[in-house]
């Protein structure tokens, strides 16, 4: 996080020795009402915005400049960081539509990595809690993996690694969260795939240990002894001091002693 204030900071000050000159006699205290105004003005005012922390304001500015000014290359800085104003202001959807924006018309310029980063990030800091809909969670994780794919090397691929890894855990969470229900309802089908998916695809997270207790409870309710068996034999092989194991070797000793006593 801290990462990006520095970024956009690095970006800005490349051209405001460009601008001072040009600017300090036409300088405007107006935000965003349409008035027509010489790019380096309307640049630089964008920038005060910022620098005062009026990070709204300071979005709209720029995106005056790109709306004003759309042929020169004060727009392809705007653009970026209008992204950035609207990120600092938490306005999420509309860093992401500033950033896209900036992606499409320039996908090869040095600062697209930054752009998808404050796509990610703006879908990675909406998540909500395991009981939600975890759209937004499934986005950045999408975006998080696009930026690694496109950018491997870049720092921002090593903090979006980061990331995936506690999104990986939200959304086994959520897993888990549904399959609890699942169980509680009777329905031990339902229950089953959603505790194989955490195994499956989330194998490297928090939820694993439980996640192979609640099968062995699930498929000893479907009265498939053999898979409780496998799913307390993994259990016990990766997390053999746990508390889930105890309960699950208990289980597998009081429902299926005798296939207990084979493994």
């Amino acid at each position: 996080m801290s990462s990006l204030p520095r970024i956009a900071c690095a970006i800005a000050a490349c051209i405001i020795l460009a601008t001072t000159a040009g600017c300090s006699r036409n300088r405007s205290n107006t935000d965003v009402g349409y008035v027509a105004r010489d790019v380096s003005t309307l640049y630089l005012l964008a920038k005060e915005r910022l620098d005062d922390q009026r990070y709204e304001d300071a979005a709209k500015l720029f995106d005056e400049v790109e709306r004003q000014h759309p042929y020169s290359v004060w727009a392809r800085r705007a653009q970026l960081m209008s992204a950035f104003s609207y990120y600092m202001a938490k306005k999420y959807p509309e860093t992401v539509s500033s950033a896209q924006r900036f992606l499409t018309v320039h996908p090869g310029n040095k600062d697209a990595p930054y752009a998808n980063y404050l796509i990610a990030m703006s879908y990675y800091n909406q998540i909500a809690d395991v009981t939600r809909d975890q759209k937004l969670t499934s986005q950045a994780s999408d975006s998080f993996n696009e930026l690694i794919r496109r950018y491997p090397e870049s720092g921002y691929a090593a903090d979006a690694r980061l990331k995936l890894d506690l999104i990986n855990d939200h959304l086994a969470g959520k897993e888990m969260e549904v399959g609890r229900f699942y169980q509680r309802s009777g329905n031990w089908l339902a229950s089953v795939t959603r505790f194989r998916a955490v195994v499956d695809k989330y194998q490297t997270t928090s939820h694993t240990p439980e996640a192979l207790m609640r099968l062995t409870e699930s498929y000893l309710a479907l009265g498939v002894p053999d898979e409780a068996r496998k799913s307390a034999a993994v259990l016990g092989r990766n997390y053999p001091g746990t508390d889930w194991y105890k309960r699950a070797f208990a289980l597998i000793q009081r429902h299926a002693p005798q296939t207990a006593q084979q493994s």
